[in-house]
């Protein structure tokens, strides 16, 4: 079933894992589908740390890419049609935008029961507790005013 994309990312996540599915237990396998508000719908950056992502695109026009490690951190990115199937490898930053004018939808496959999401915006401006806006402000090279801001809509 679609999943409601009426959110600030425009975009659902569908997931099936060993949460929703304890048979999966140590099967090293789970599935999420995603769907994607039109242009604009997206996957905001995220990192599984405990599985590689395969993708593939059922409906739609997907950018998608994801950020090699250090020291690189070479930015890898491809628009994708339906059919069409990108990996993201474990542990990498990645993301899904929906380029085009009409709805998208993607399935994945996790090399994980479990794979685990960390949102890097989420995490870094939304932990609980904050994360001292000092830190940020020179982690990140932005002014503290921002930084705070940032840390408000989170």
């Amino acid at each position: 079933m679609p999943g409601n994309t009426s959110n600030l990312v425009r975009s659902n996540v569908t997931t099936v894992n060993v949460d929703q599915i304890p048979g999966l237990n140590t099967l090293g396998i789970s599935l999420v589908r995603i769907d994607y508000a039109p242009y604009g719908g997206q996957n905001p950056p995220h990192t599984h740390p405990r599985g590689t992502e395969i993708l593939v695109v059922v409906q739609g026009t997907l950018y998608v890419g994801f950020v090699t490690s250090n020291p690189e951190n070479r930015l890898i990115t491809k628009i994708l049609y339906p059919g069409d199937v990108f990996v993201f490898p474990i542990g990498l930053i990645h993301f899904q935008f929906n380029i085009g004018n009409t709805p998208a939808v993607a399935f994945a496959g996790l090399s994980s029961q479990n794979a685990g999401v960390i949102t890097i915006a989420s995490a870094v401006f939304g932990s609980n507790p904050p994360i001292n806006p000092d830190v940020l402000t020179r982690a990140f090279q932005l002014e503290k005013n921002v930084v705070t801001h940032l840390q408000s809509l989170f």
